[in-house]
């Protein structure tokens, strides 16, 4: 006789697996180059979103708008790299500005109190 099998209720549901590797999107569109990373921009990965940056302008591109509804998890290496950008932009007359992210991450640029001075798109489109 087979012994009975039971559901242990405090098990957890496996996950989805790891989540997807960081990558960077870039999208242009008609006049404006959007920079999308997706995944955590941290102090592993903020250098790969910088150098996008760096890179389309340099191909000529004087609009670029940082996408942030793909990062899950953004730390201060990631605000700095976001003001920065800001400061390029108005020094160098190029035009910058940002989507917002989750809750999660605007709450970081609220924290560090920089939330008011950023340009944040009013749209996504």
């Amino acid at each position: 006789m087979a012994s009975p099998t039971f559901e242990d209720p405090n098990r957890h549901a496996p996950d989805d697996g790891p989540p997807a590797p960081f990558h960077v999107d870039v999208e242009p569109e008609r006049d404006v180059v959007r920079v999308s990373p997706v995944g955590e921009v941290d102090l592993a990965t903020v250098d790969e979103v910088r150098a996008r940056i760096e890179e389309l302008k340099a191909a000529g591109f004087r609009r670029v708008l940082l996408d942030l509804r793909g990062v899950t998890f953004l730390d201060s290496s990631g605000v700095r790299l976001v003001l920065e950008a800001d400061a390029s932009a108005r020094a160098d007359g190029w035009d910058f500005a940002l989507v917002e992210g989750s809750a999660t991450v605007q709450r970081v640029f609220e924290l560090a109190g920089v939330r008011d001075r950023l340009g944040f798109a009013a749209t996504a489109s």
